[in-house]
């Protein structure tokens, strides 16, 4: 069992000092790479003297500095706040002004004004890894203490930020390394691409590093190029493929995204929105002696609550597949209206308990205490989620409470969306409204959008409107928030309480 992640670190920088811990398209870097750079950088840290526990935002992509840094900071006693380098610009402030944070280390260039915050760039933090300074660990992160913060949508049009401590992640990659659904393998040779920023990475490089494997990372520019990228996957010797199913889908458009062209590919990890039978089966054809593990959780939750080994069975008998067995350590339940727990077979909203439940959000007391609780004499958090238990322990998903939402692997909450379609200069009101396919899944977001007086006439097509709109909120809006489709309409309908009624068009869309 894993005690203390940094100190199972330090260790195989003793026992496996020249094994590759990251392989960025072939440019490799070791456990004593890692024990040296982060062993720098640390004592660089201390010697900045910033606040004890004080937060530490990080930006950049998939490069080996993140995760050097990533370690520096737990060495001393920092929790990192990991920031993709593709983020709005209006993200990354909103983060600034919430997490307050006392340093930020930017490995991509970093695109806000930092203010009076102190700032690391890329070529600062080579010279400091260069200077192979011995460092003892004397007040690394422990027990309590933030790990990390991961932030997340908020129905406000403000991100929160998700605070899992190193008694959180203990809990969920203690599970993930000896549960039997996800039989990771000893020096787990693992697929990096999900951005650092996404707490889905944390299924790769939690279990990776406890278990003394490599992670070979995608850089997100490859992500773009469709044939460069699975060139280059199918030269990996990856074992285990985590990603959100969308991810893999675009995989097999490949043909030879097979087990022939890759052998050593025997596990696939999948979270962060639903598997699909449909994917699931199109997978297993093609890679018919793999484990396709099946998982669920919450980033509040540390990653995942729940998994379970896709069989053939299920492929033939399910219209949605079962989200897994839960943690033995995370008890979990299914609630009505007035918080009772609901029998097997009924559905109601999931409540996950336990060690690996969050303390909450970031400097956000209000949103944290209408989301997290006590249950039973343990922490709790309301997932907002719609389940049912079976007999055997085996949860069942079965859609969302609220107006929140999972698209190609992110989670969405249609009030941000909104918010920010109507910042644009061309919109009186505007709503998101989603899509969904036949197996139950996002397939696109759209926006319904009524036009400021004499903005029509502007314009020769709507398409052109679009395009406009679309170029308006460019440094608003996160790629993956911007809705595909827009719907023109004079007005939009309303409740009996006056408010735009989103329930009514999304049951037009999704009746249509």
């Amino acid at each position: 069992m894993l005690n203390d992640m940094i100190e199972t670190i330090e260790r195989y920088a003793q026992t496996q000092a020249d094994f590759p811990v990251y392989d960025m398209l072939g440019n490799i870097h070791t456990y004593k790479d890692l024990k040296e750079d982060s062993d720098a950088l640390a004592a660089h840290i201390d010697r900045l003297g910033l606040p004890a526990k004080s937060p530490v935002l990080v930006f950049g992509g998939q490069e080996y500095e993140m995760l050097a840094t990533f370690v520096a900071l737990t060495k001393s006693g920092h929790a990192y706040i990991p920031v993709d380098q593709h983020s709005a610009l209006e993200r990354i402030e909103a983060i600034m002004e919430i997490a307050e944070p006392s340093l930020i280390i930017s490995v991509g260039a970093f695109p806000v004004d930092a203010k009076s915050t102190p700032l690391i760039e890329l070529a600062q933090l080579e010279t400091i890894f260069a200077q192979k300074t011995v460092y003892e660990l004397t007040h690394p992160v422990k027990g309590d203490d933030n790990y990390y913060i991961i932030f997340t949508s908020g129905t406000t049009g403000k991100p929160k930020g998700v605070q899992i401590s190193h008694d959180n992640l203990l809990s969920f990659t203690n599970w993930i390394t000896s549960t039997e659904s996800f039989s990771v393998p000893d020096q787990p040779q693992m697929l990096a691409q999900p951005p650092y920023s996404f707490d889905l990475s944390v299924m790769y490089w939690a279990p990776t590093l406890a278990k003394g494997g490599t992670l070979f990372a995608l850089p997100k520019e490859l992500t773009t190029d469709f044939k460069r990228l699975f060139d280059t996957i199918n030269q990996m010797p990856i074992q285990v493929w985590v990603s959100t199913p969308s991810f893999v889908d675009m995989a097999m458009l490949l043909p030879d995204f097979n087990a022939e062209n890759l052998p050593e590919l025997t596990r696939f990890y999948f979270c962060g929105e639903e598997l699909t039978v449909k994917t699931a089966q199109k997978l297993y054809d093609r890679f018919p002696q793999a484990r396709i593990v099946n998982s669920y959780g919450p980033t509040e939750a540390t990653v995942a609550l729940s998994a379970v080994a896709v069989t053939g069975e299920m492929l033939a008998t399910c219209k949605r597949l079962p989200i897994g067995y839960t943690k033995p350590d995370s008890p979990t339940f299914i609630i009505d209206e007035e918080g009772r727990c609901l029998p097997h077979g009924q559905q109601g909203e999931i409540i996950v308990t336990g060690p690996a439940v969050s303390k909450g959000y970031l400097n956000n007391p209000e949103r944290t205490e209408a989301a997290f609780f006590e249950f039973e004499g343990l922490p709790a958090y309301h997932t907002g989620d719609v389940g049912s238990m079976t007999e055997e322990g085996l949860l069942l998903y079965g859609g969302r409470l609220d107006f929140q939402i999972k698209f190609n692997g992110y989670r969405i909450e249609l009030e941000e969306v909104s918010q920010n379609l109507n910042k644009s200069q061309y919109v009186k009101s505007a709503v998101a409204v989603p899509r969904y396919n036949k197996d139950h899944k996002v397939q696109n977001l759209l926006a319904y959008v009524v036009l400021k007086e004499g903005v029509a006439q502007q314009f020769d097509r709507d398409l052109d409107i679009t395009k406009a709109i679309k170029e308006d909120l460019k440094d608003i809006m996160m790629d993956y928030m911007m809705p595909s489709k827009f719907l023109y309409r004079e007005s939009l309908p309303l409740t009996p309480n006056g408010k735009i009624d989103i329930k009514g068009l999304m049951s037009e869309v999704n009746n249509r």
